[in-house]
């Protein structure tokens, strides 16, 4: 037959091609990318056995115990899934590690149910390794601006509005904070650094020139560490300071960290059992800042949080939380901002309230979502 790939691997991540993942299910778990389901070849002890095989007696053996793994029933039970996906998406692609026997095998088993589909040459590594080397060169040639603020200001609110900007807390499934936490587990850090990468690269394909902005937090988001390219670039970057009064704080507070999210974890827990999961995160993450807040501090805010977990549970109303967040904004949040702006020298391009600082993007020409 004759073999149809592409190596045109900007193009697949610009317009964000259906991709078939062949390898097996560890090596997607452990990195892949946001446009690629996985339709595995071989199962992970499938390859593992075929791997040993590989090792001890080379390719055509490793290729002969291949067969006998996947016989007759499940190559037509893998086939019927790349099959269904490639109806589904006729303008998509395969690969596999190194775009070699695997996406073969996938791409002659395809064709022998009647469809031709394109695999894509030099496999998963060499997309990755375009992503990684692309990502520096973007970075390096991208004009950054950070937006500041203290805890609760609406910094990722306003972001949100932005078209050309980098939703780092959202990429890495973590609000942030030491309350910050999703419901769902955290990317791996292949799979941030791949959503990182196709983002700057969609920003630098249209309008290069032009500045990307992004919110000026520490280097951690949750466990997830940001690449030091783009940790050394934001650190020399001009920022806009958003600013709010500690009611309007508040009021975001509740919203992000009760409102929202009992509503998310309700979905999953309804009833009790989710009023019970939402109050124990809550004390959990009190309990991992406890040596920061000091100990005074630590106790007082488990006695507010306890006084909003018992209204909550008996009269079912939240409002007991904002002498907590109150308390928390006030005493441990505010400081170590301040401490941490202190200790920047970065450039102050606008100070202001939401309103003050989208009339300054408008004013500058930045293309704001509606």
């Amino acid at each position: 037959m004759q073999r149809t790939y592409t190596e045109d691997y900007q193009q697949i991540f610009l317009t964000d091609v259906p991709l078939i993942d062949t390898r097996a299910p560890i090596e997607y778990e452990k990195g892949a990318f946001n446009n690629a389901v996985n339709l595995p070849l071989m199962s992970d002890q499938e390859r593992h056995l075929v791997g040993i095989r590989y090792k001890q007696a080379g390719q055509d053996a490793a290729i002969a115990l291949g067969r006998e793994l996947v016989d007759t029933n499940l190559q037509k039970q893998r086939t019927e899934a790349w099959v269904a996906f490639a109806r589904n998406n006729p303008a998509g692609h395969l690969y596999c590690f190194r775009g070699g026997l695997r996406s073969r095998i996938t791409q002659d088993w395809m064709a022998d149910a009647g469809v031709n589909y394109p695999y894509i040459k030099g496999g998963y590594k060499a997309m990755r390794r375009f992503l990684i080397d692309r990502f520096e060169t973007d970075v390096g040639q991208t004009s950054f601006v950070l937006i500041s603020g203290r805890t609760g200001t609406g910094k990722t609110l306003l972001l949100n509005r932005i078209k050309r900007s980098l939703d780092l807390e959202g990429m890495a499934n973590h609000r942030g904070s030491s309350f910050g936490p999703m419901e769902t587990p955290q990317p791996t850090t292949i799979n941030f650094e791949n959503s990182l990468a196709v983002t700057m690269l969609k920003h630098s394909s249209n309008k290069p020139a032009e500045r990307v902005f992004v919110e000026g937090e520490g280097r951690q988001v949750g466990s997830l560490s940001l690449p030091q390219s783009l940790w050394q670039t934001m650190c020399e970057s001009p920022t806009l300071v958003l600013e709010a009064g500690i009611e309007r704080r508040i009021e975001i507070g509740m919203q992000d960290y009760v409102v929202d999210l009992l509503a998310r974890i309700q979905k999953q827990l309804p009833g009790e059992a989710g009023l019970k999961q939402f109050t124990e995160r809550h004390r959990t993450s009190l309990y991992n800042i406890r040596k920061r807040l000091g100990e005074e501090r630590y106790i007082k805010a488990c006695k507010l949080l306890e006084e909003a977990i018992g209204a909550h549970q008996e009269f079912h109303v939240t409002e007991g939380y904002q002498p907590f967040i109150r308390f928390l904004l006030e005493k441990y949040y505010d400081p170590m901002y301040d401490f941490q702006l202190s200790q920047r020298d970065s450039k102050v391009l606008c100070r202001g309230d939401q309103s003050d600082l989208i009339a300054w993007l408008e004013h500058e020409g930045v293309e704001m979502l509606s």
